[in-house]
């Protein structure tokens, strides 16, 4: 967005422009399962995660998430998980890559794994970008009426993208990314340049040590994901 009046500073972002945040929760059908809009852009990512209510829900066990099941062909339960970049510290509940890129193979499968799992956001944000070409460009009003804007369209995205009478008008085929044998295919939401270019992404930062929990479920996805029954065929040569 444009610089407020007056507050230009308070939005300030590592980027070198103004902007609020919006924290969301994508599930695997493109759909926001959970909006937090407003926070200045001068918060730093993780203040704003760890004081949303997402955050707290997660932490103390009150998110509705389902309860540990085991993987397909796998024995063992293993907690639902949500996916995130290295802009969140790694609990239990919350996987994030491995850090660094010299890393073994299989962390290398696994990286690999989140980022693809990742894309459904990416495909989500470029949607409404696409579509509600306000978010192309900085919007010249007060804070408040930006973040009564973005609520608006991530609710009308929803609304459209499970709608029968719309759906097919609003995403149909071929408007996201697919995959041929692990080759992407872009998505036609991508075409006419870049239309995610005026939202900044998630700043990486540094977080404390995780859990020796946190850790134990990375590793259980991680081996799920190079065992015979999580692996996809070509994923080694991606890494």
């Amino acid at each position: 967005m444009k610089a407020p009046r007056n507050k230009g500073r308070l939005y300030f972002n590592y980027k070198g422009t103004h902007s609020i945040v919006l924290m969301a929760l994508v599930d695997a059908k493109y759909k926001f399962l959970y909006v937090h809009v407003g926070c200045n852009g001068r918060i730093s990512d993780g203040g704003v995660y760890a004081n949303c209510s997402l955050s707290r829900a997660l932490e103390n066990n009150m998110s509705n998430m389902p309860k540990p099941r085991p993987l397909p062909g796998e024995s063992e339960d293993a907690p639902f998980v949500v996916i995130a970049d290295d802009a969140f510290a790694l609990t239990s509940y919350l996987l994030k890559p491995f850090p660094f890129k010299n890393q073994p193979g299989f962390n290398r499968v696994f990286n690999y794994r989140i980022s693809r799992a990742r894309r459904v956001v990416e495909n989500a944000f470029g949607l409404i970008s696409a579509r509600f070409r306000v978010l192309r460009r900085p919007i010249d009003l007060p804070p408040e009426k930006v973040k009564k804007i973005v609520l608006a369209i991530c609710s009308l995205h929803n609304f459209l993208l499970t709608q029968k009478s719309s759906a097919h008008l609003y995403a149909p085929n071929g408007i996201f990314d697919t995959e041929n044998d692990g080759h992407v295919i872009n998505g036609s939401w991508r075409n006419g340049g870049n239309p995610i270019a005026n939202m900044v992404p998630l700043q990486t930062t540094n977080v404390r040590n995780p859990s020796k929990t946190a850790k134990e479920v990375r590793e259980q996805f991680k081996n799920y994901f190079v065992s015979k029954h999580g692996e996809v065929a070509w994923q080694y040569k991606y890494i």
